[in-house]
């Protein structure tokens, strides 16, 4: 069976209590003329292991020759020194309450990157919902090249009137591992994390598999198109980045490596 959603090497730190309020941050294109916020978030974080040291936030663009060399060193402290535990083939149900009372749910797992395209036009099954800034493109390239982790902040919408994908699993819940369950960082909300059961990976791309099938656009939609699964609702610059980066790499290595490349 095909699978369009696939479980990835997860790396998660201790995060109980506060240590996961300070390890998890905003992302990187946020607040990127309130400088401000980000020097509060360095003072709240001081010395704790953060998400915070492995990002570059925009409003500090201007910064990143001296910024990334210290991000990849970083990156590699916490591998180093234990901070990360790696969690092989794992994905995760989300419970994001938001500071309004709202919850939002997801799965987090890896997408292919064949099966996305930026450009204008793209008929890839998964695609961007916004136009791509070129030039926003070649910082964030530059950040993933000597880097040991990936760490992207992307939100992939897909429309599922039924509710087959995401429902099942937050049913189950309840039966799955805790992976975290803390306060976000400056009044943000709550968010809590489950590990699916490998078990249920099959039945998740079999819904996936449904929402893509041959005639749902036109059932759906009333139109004859090309079936579109993955919409890019935020971080589209962010999957952008990692898809110039792989180019780069399947240059380099050729494209049946590239295959197997993680």
């Amino acid at each position: 069976m095909k699978n369009y959603l696939y479980p990835a090497d997860i790396y998660l730190p201790e995060l109980s209590g506060e240590k996961g309020t300070k390890w998890a941050c905003v992302a990187c294109d946020q607040y990127t003329s309130e400088r401000e916020y980000w020097e509060a978030a360095k003072e709240y974080v001081k010395d704790a292991p953060s998400t915070l040291n492995l990002m570059l936030p925009e409003a500090y663009l201007d910064t990143e020759s001296e910024a990334i060399p210290k991000i990849n060193a970083k990156m590699r402290e916490y591998l180093d020194d234990g901070t990360l535990a790696c969690h092989e083939n794992s994905m995760i149900y989300l419970e994001r309450v938001q500071s309004d009372g709202r919850v939002r749910r997801g799965i987090v797992g890896a997408v292919d990157l064949e099966e996305y395209d930026y450009n204008k036009g793209s008929v890839t099954l998964t695609r961007a919902t916004e136009g791509t800034v070129l030039e926003r493109i070649p910082p964030r390239v530059a950040i993933r090249r000597g880097a040991a982790l990936e760490m992207p902040h992307i939100m992939i919408l897909i429309d599922d009137p039924d509710r087959t994908v995401i429902e099942p699993v937050a049913a189950k819940a309840g039966n799955y591992e805790k992976a975290y369950d803390f306060d976000l960082m400056a009044k943000s909300g709550h968010v809590t994390g489950y590990f699916i059961d490998k078990g249920d990976f099959e039945g998740i791309n079999c819904a996936l598999a449904s929402l893509c099938a041959e005639g749902a656009m036109k059932k759906k939609y009333g139109v004859d198109a090309s079936s579109l699964l993955f919409a890019i609702g935020d971080g589209n610059h962010s999957l952008a980045s990692a898809k110039a980066l792989y180019e780069e790499i399947k240059a380099e290595i050729g494209d049946e490596a590239a295959k197997a490349h993680p």
